[in-house]
């Protein structure tokens, strides 16, 4: 009953004072309407992409050398590092200098706090953000628009850029690595070239297999005619009507045992000086296709380098848009009228219950 009797009293006093709550919310509603026809209206463009994964970049996908298909879509590390750009200052600072927003925005740049002022209002018009589909969704805020959509699509293809940058500093530093790893290869193979040379020169091993068979041919042949002018001898040295013929047959043979003698030096040093130069030879063709190997994955690493691959896979381009984004008028009459009359309601319970007060004396009680 006595709930019941509260509540009659606050409605009874709710309808004394009713005009004036009539007048403070009608009075607020058209001060908020003003000055939400004065605030400025703008405009959000957006842009949605993903992240492109890095095997686009590598060799294997480009030239088709790897047995697996490469992954399009990258990882959630490529997605933070593609937003890891977009809220990093050289994202800031490309869009600041590209669309001269100290004047657009009406920021002196001289000013101490110029630099942080204008990224400030940068961030307050810039958003990006992960959508629950592995998407980024990039939006930029102006009142002009068609600069909205320009600044969406500029900021996409500056994060499409750096993030290429990002993976072409790592791909340089490989190509470095490469070109020490090839010059010290060349470098090594000149030194195995010189030592066959040289050993080649030494021992007089060209072609092993023909000069062994010419050599054992020679020997022979040596030997047989050795052998032949030696049976001679014997044969016609008993009768000395061939005392002359004997003579020459002897000096024959004295020649053939030389010719022979030096024949069995250079196939004992051919046969010495063989090994080494097949050796050097193995050495000089592993190296040679190693080198070549470097050389042929070097030229795929370098074209990769050198190729337009995408750090983000463009699902839609930021459009100008055509309905405002803010600000919302009726959203701000409305909360601004419910305010004011819950607290002019507020403010007249409070005063018809404590009217009768007598604050003088309370404040003067000891």
């Amino acid at each position: 009953m006595e709930n019941r009797d509260n509540l009659l009293d606050v409605l009874a006093t709710l309808f004394k004072w009713k005009k004036l709550i009539l007048v403070t919310c009608l009075a607020t509603a058209v001060i908020s309407a003003i000055v939400s026809l004065l605030l400025p209206v703008y405009y959000k463009a957006t842009t949605v992409f993903y992240a492109a994964s890095p095997d686009l970049a590598v060799p294997e996908a480009i030239f088709g050398n790897s047995s697996q298909a490469p992954d399009y879509y990258g990882t959630e590390n490529d997605m933070n590092r593609l937003m890891s750009i977009a809220n990093s200052n050289e994202l800031a600072t490309f869009m600041i200098d590209s669309f001269k927003l100290y004047q657009h925005y009406d920021i002196d740049p001289e000013s101490p706090k110029g630099p942080y002022a204008i990224r400030l209002k940068w961030a307050k018009h810039f958003e990006a953000l992960k959508t629950k589909y592995d998407a980024i969704e990039l939006s930029v805020e102006d009142q002009d628009k068609e600069l909205a959509a320009r600044m969406a699509n500029a900021a996409r293809e500056f994060i499409n850029q750096l993030g290429q940058q990002l993976i072409k500093e790592g791909q340089a530093k490989i190509l470095s690595t490469f070109e020490d790893n090839i010059r010290n290869k060349e470098q090594g193979l000149q030194a195995i070239n010189d030592s066959l040379q040289k050993a080649r020169e030494t021992y007089g091993v060209y072609n092993h297999l023909a000069q062994s068979e010419v050599l054992t041919e020679m020997i022979s042949k040596a030997e047989a005619k050795l052998y032949n002018k030696q049976a001679k001898m014997e044969a016609l040295k008993g009768n000395s009507r061939f005392r002359d013929s004997v003579a020459v047959l002897q000096a024959s043979i004295v020649g053939y045992q030389k010719e022979l003698e030096q024949l069995n030096k250079r196939l004992q040093t051919f046969n010495q000086g063989m090994t080494t130069v097949e050796t050097l030879k193995s050495a000089q063709t592993e190296a040679s296709e190693k080198l070549a190997e470097d050389k042929e994955h070097y030229k795929q690493l370098k074209a990769a380098y050198n190729s337009d691959f995408p750090a983000v896979l463009l699902m839609e381009p930021a459009t100008v848009p055509v309905i405002k984004e803010r600000p919302k008028r009726m959203i701000i009459v409305a909360v601004s009228t419910i305010a004011a009359l819950v607290f002019s309601v507020l403010g007249v319970v409070v005063f018809e219950t404590y009217k009768n007060v007598d604050w003088q004396k309370i404040m003067n009680k000891p």
